[in-house]
C-alpha cells in the first residue's frame, strides 16, 4: 500500500508543475489557487458524505487546521506560482525536492523528532544532485537577481510545504483522516485567498480556455484531491521525513515535461545531477528497510 501511495504521488505531482505554469497569465495567481482548492474542498466533502465518514474535526484540531490551511494551501502555492513566472517549472520542482531535508530539520526543531541518519544522508546526496541541475540553468545568469529571487521564493514555498507536512502528521496522530483535515484546511486556505484577493482588488475571473480549464481540472482533482490525500496518508504511515522522499523524484517527471513544453535542454551535468538525486532517494529507502512496512503498534 505504501509503495502504491508513493508511486501515485510521484506520477501525479510530477505533472502538476507544468499545469501551474499553464495557469499563469490572465487570471491572477491567488484567484487561480482559490478556484483550485475551493473545487477540491467541495469534492472532498462530497466524498466524505458518500463514504459516510464524520466531517467535523474536534475543537483541539482547529488551530492545526488553520495553520495547515495557511501554510500548505495558501502561502505554499503563492510562492510556487510566483517562482514559476520567473524560472522553468522543472527547476521549481527541483527546489521542491529539498523537502526531505527540511522535514528532518523542522521535525527535530519543532516536534522533537530524532534525526534519521539515512534520511539526512540521502537528502544531502540529493542536494548535491540539485546543485548540478542548477549549474546549467544559472550559467551566464549569476547576476540575474530575478532568477535568484524566484529560486528563493520557491524555497520559501517548500518550507511552507514542510510545515504543512508536520501539521498533518500531528493531526493524524490525533486519529484524523487526511480527507477530513485536507478538506477543512483547503477551505480555510481558499477563504484567505478570496479575502486577500478582494482586498487587493483582483478580479474574480476564470479563463475560458481549454488549456487553463484543463489545468484547473487536473490540479483540483488529481493534484489536490488524489495527490494530497495519497501523500499525506503516506506521511501518517511512514513519517514526514521518508514520505517527502517522493518529492526527490519529481524532477525526473517535471524536467521531462519541461523538455517537451518549455524547451529545457539536457547536458551531461543534468544527467549526473538526476542520478545523484535518485541515488539519494534509494539510499534513504535501502538503509531503512522498514520504510514500506507499516510500523507495528507497540505491545
Amino acid at each position: 500500500m505504501n509503495l502504491l501511495l508513493y508511486a501515485l504521488t510521484v506520477l501525479i505531482w510530477g505533472t502538476t508543475w507544468i499545469a501551474i505554469k499553464w495557469q499563469l497569465g490572465v487570471v491572477p495567481a491567488p484567484v487561480s489557487i482559490a478556484w483550485r482548492f475551493g473545487i477540491a474542498a467541495l469534492l472532498m466533502f462530497a466524498l466524505l458524505r458518500f463514504m459516510r465518514r464524520p466531517v467535523w474535526p474536534p475543537r483541539a484540531a482547529w488551530r492545526y487546521l488553520v495553520a495547515q490551511g495557511l501554510a500548505l494551501f495558501c502561502l505554499n502555492f503563492l510562492c510556487f506560482y510566483y517562482a514559476e513566472d520567473i524560472v522553468p517549472s522543472g527547476l521549481v520542482a527541483v527546489v521542491f525536492s529539498t523537502a526531505p531535508l527540511l522535514n528532518s530539520i523542522n521535525g527535530r526543531l519543532f516536534m522533537g523528532r530524532p534525526l534519521q541518519p539515512a534520511a539526512v544522508g540521502g537528502a544531502v546526496l540529493g542536494l548535491i544532485g540539485i546543485v548540478c541541475l542548477f549549474v546549467q540553468q544559472m550559467a551566464g545568469h549569476i547576476g540575474d537577481q530575478a532568477a535568484w529571487l524566484g529560486l528563493a521564493v520557491a524555497f520559501l514555498g517548500t518550507q511552507c510545504f514542510s510545515a504543512g507536512n508536520l501539521l498533518s502528521s500531528r493531526m493524524q496522530s490525533m486519529g484524523l483522516h487526511p480527507l477530513v483535515t485536507n478538506g477543512w484546511a483547503m477551505l480555510i486556505g481558499t477563504a484567505v485567498l478570496l479575502v486577500g484577493s478582494a482586498l487587493a482588488g483582483l478580479p474574480f475571473t476564470i479563463e475560458l480556455d481549454a488549456r487553463y480549464l484543463g489545468a484547473l481540472a487536473w490540479l483540483a482533482v488529481a493534484g489536490s484531491v488524489i495527490g494530497f490525500t495519497a501523500y499525506l496518508m503516506l506521511v501518517g504511515r511512514i513519517g514526514p521525513e521518508r514520505a517527502a522522499y517522493c518529492t526527490v523524484l519529481f524532477p525526473i517527471v517535471a524536467l521531462a515535461i519541461s523538455t517537451l513544453f518549455e524547451g529545457y535542454r539536457w547536458t551531461w551535468l543534468t544527467v549526473v545531477g538526476l542520478l545523484l538525486v535518485v541515488s539519494g532517494n534509494l539510499v534513504a529507502f535501502d538503509l531503512t528497510r522498514r520504510v514500506f512496512v507499516r510500523r507495528a503498534p507497540a505491545s
